[in-house]
This record gives structure tokens, C-alpha cells and sequence, in this order.
């Protein structure tokens, strides 16, 4: 069975409802919710309860967070085989400040566990790496172990996706190692050196990414949708239409990505697999929450 291994980060996601305060601002919140996340993690259940066949490489702790992660792979078909427990680090935390009505968010976060991964631990993942049909990762993982595992990877001829977030500068090797970049719209702004925020802005960057070595870019760009190009082919996709149903757009873009893996994995048209993933990131916004949040693959079927 085709499968995918994601490499990143797990974090218990602490979210505040209320207003985002500004600087120097005290305000009373609304409500308070603790949850499974990490980009890398919620990429991995993302990606588990779209039924593919995934494993997840990461580091947590011997402690209370740690044990909620096991329990949300165990829930969501997440394979741990290389999910390393230190007994010197704590699982990482994220503060989330969220705005009820907007589903805006700002996040702080702790890595913790995760930031101790090394290469020696990449190595010990490597026969999972090359038996991939998609390797995903992120830039919250230490840079090294990401570029050692994207090599891995692109030497096996293993298909490589890589959500560069946080946006962090990249070597020009890297770009060659890359054959999906999926960054969202303040990402892909770092990366072309110009503001994008809607579909024009996207299209007239994208080249400038493709220049840098990529074979394929794909933008997200929020509630507008998604654009992809490469150098055949281009589309844009809009975002599902779902008004005051959007309460929490955090973890949106993990679910693109799991659900986006899934589908190239399933080797869906590059169309089909930008309306799948787009399907599935929506209906997550419709819940509070990150990891919690993803959907069931029947959901999607029932739309599609």
C-alpha cells in the first residue's frame, strides 16, 4: 500500500477565545481550549483520517502532552513507529490568541521535545523515508533534519512536498529538493519579495518561485482558495463558500497539506487533489480546534 511519512512537530495547543489584544492591552477571553498540534502533527492526523496510509516522525516528551498525542494517532490511524520519547525534554506547547468573530489567530510557539530531533534520528526513520510514495515536512523541525530528510527523500525518488512555515531563508539547494511547495499567502510574500494576497498577486509570483528550482507551487491564499502552477499548467480553486459556519481557521492550512499528500498520493489529477484538499481544509474551519478539527474521509466523500 502507497503510504506517506511527515516529519515535524508535535504541541499542546492551548487557544484563548476573545479579542487579540494589542500591545500593552489586558483583555478577558471567552473561552479557553487545550488540543493536540503542531503543524507536522496536524498535517499527519490530517492526512490519517483522509485514509491514507501515514507515519510520523517527531520527538515528544514523557509527559502529560506527550500522552495526548499517542492518544490522537491512535484515534486517527497515525502510524508511530518513529515517534521518539525523550525522557530529557518536555513535549512543546502553543499559546493561540483567537478572535471569535473573525477566526483570525496569532500564534506563540514552545517547540520543546521536537527541537532536540537530530539526523542520527532521521537515519533511524530512513527505510520509512524511502519506502514513501510523499515525504511532507515543515520548517519547525530543527533546518538540519529537514534538509537531511528532504535529501533522503528526493534520492529515492520519493515525492517531496515542503509547507515552508514558519518561512525561514532556504539555501538554493533546497529548492531542488522540493517538488511540492505549499506555502500560504504571507509565506509565499517572504519567499517572491512581494505582497500576495489574492489570486493576481499569486499568478504573478509564482514564476518567480518556479525560477528558484521548485517543479511545482501552490499557494494558499485563505478564504480566496488556492493557486497552483508549473511550468504546463496552471489553476486557481475557490474556497468553499461557508459565511458565519468559519469559527476557527487555525490548522487550515495542516489540513490542506495532509489532505493535499493524501490525494497526490492516491494519484489524484493535480485539479482533483487541489479540490480535494481545499474541501477538507474548509470543513476544518467549521470546528474549534486543530488536530481535532480534521474531518473524516466519509465527510469529504459526501462532497465531493
Amino acid at each position: 500500500m502507497k503510504s506517506i511519512t511527515i516529519l515535524g512537530i508535535f504541541v499542546a495547543d492551548l487557544a484563548f477565545f476573545g479579542k487579540i489584544p494589542l500591545k500593552g492591552e489586558t483583555v478577558l477571553g471567552d473561552k479557553f481550549v487545550m488540543g493536540p498540534g503542531g503543524k507536522g502533527s496536524n498535517q499527519a492526523v490530517a492526512a490519517g483520517k483522509a485514509g491514507a496510509n501515514v507515519n510520523f516522525i517527531s520527538k515528544i516528551g514523557n509527559d502529560d502532552y506527550g500522552k495526548m498525542a499517542k492518544k490522537i494517532y491512535a484515534e486517527s490511524n497515525v502510524g508511530i513507529k518513529n515517534l521518539i520519547v525523550s525522557e530529557e525534554h518536555s513535549t512543546g506547547v502553543a499559546a493561540i490568541l483567537l478572535n471569535k468573530e473573525t477566526g483570525d489567530n496569532a500564534i506563540s510557539v514552545i517547540i520543546g521535545a521536537a527541537g532536540a530531533l537530530t539526523i542520527e534520528d532521521i537515519d533511524a526513520a530512513e527505510d520509512e523515508i524511502k519506502n514513501s510514495s510523499i515525504f511532507l515536512t515543515q520548517l519547525e523541525a530543527p533546518m538540519d533534519t529537514v534538509i537531511h530528510a528532504l535529501k533522503i527523500a528526493k534520492a529515492n525518488n520519493v515525492t517531496t512536498i515542503l509547507n515552508p512555515a514558519p518561512a525561514a531563508k532556504l539555501d538554493t539547494e533546497v529548492f531542488s529538493l522540493i517538488d511540492y511547495f505549499t506555502p500560504n499567502e504571507t509565506e509565499a510574500s517572504f519567499y517572491a519579495k512581494k505582497n500576495i494576497v489574492n489570486e493576481e498577486d499569486a499568478k504573478n509570483s509564482s514564476k518567480e518561485l518556479l525560477n528558484l528550482g521548485i517543479k511545482n507551487v501552490v499557494i494558499t491564499l485563505g478564504d480566496k482558495g488556492v493557486y497552483f502552477e508549473n511550468k504546463d499548467e496552471s489553476h486557481f480553486v475557490p474556497s468553499l463558500r461557508l459565511g458565519d459556519r468559519v469559527i476557527d481557521t487555525t490548522g487550515a492550512g495542516d489540513a490542506f497539506n495532509g489532505a493535499f499528500a493524501t490525494a497526490l498520493c492516491e494519484e489524484k489529477s493535480i485539479k482533483e487533489t487541489l479540490i480535494f484538499a481545499n474541501t477538507y481544509a474548509g470543513i476544518s474551519t467549521t470546528r474549534i480546534g486543530t488536530a481535532n478539527s480534521m474531518p473524516s474521509r466519509e465527510e469529504i466523500d459526501k462532497l465531493l
